[in-house]
């Protein structure tokens, strides 16, 4: 890992005649976005609030990979469901609440230990900790 603080730059450029909005970063493929069926979009593309959900799902599953190589546990299978709540409070709009749903199968027996390096994942992960929403973790583990 490199050394603190990490930059990331994301950009886009757009007439005004365009609907959605191509996202660019050095190195990646283009994103193309639009808002949510919610805010008046079609729902056929990422919105903001659909990447902000998945980077919360995302962050949790390679949190939980480096934690669990790390504790040398043995898993087969990782299942995970995001839902975020977007409200608006005190006339601001802002995700209130996500819920993390987990069910992650392991060998038997890995299974003591298996909910807490899930716990870890979700205490670990730097998107959750970066925002003010409550941050729910929903875990099942299954022998298998």
């Amino acid at each position: 890992m490199q050394d603190f603080p990490h930059h990331y730059r994301v950009g886009t450029r757009l007439t005004a005649a365009e609907d959605g909005v191509v996202l660019a970063a050095d190195g990646l493929p283009d994103l193309d976005t639009a808002p949510p069926m919610e805010f008046g979009g079609k729902g056929d593309r990422w919105s903001p609030e659909t990447l902000l959900v998945a980077a919360v799902c995302d962050c949790f599953v390679l949190g939980f990979k480096a934690i669990a190589a790390a504790s040398r546990l043995t898993w087969t299978d990782l299942d995970v469901r995001v839902d975020g709540t977007l409200d608006r409070i005190d006339r601001k709009m802002r995700f209130t609440h996500f819920v993390v749903s987990a069910r992650l199968t392991v060998p038997a027996g890995q299974e003591t230990r298996a909910p807490r390096i899930l716990e870890k994942a979700e205490e670990a992960c730097l998107i959750t900790n970066s925002l003010s929403a409550e941050v729910q973790l929903s875990s099942e583990v299954i022998v298998g």
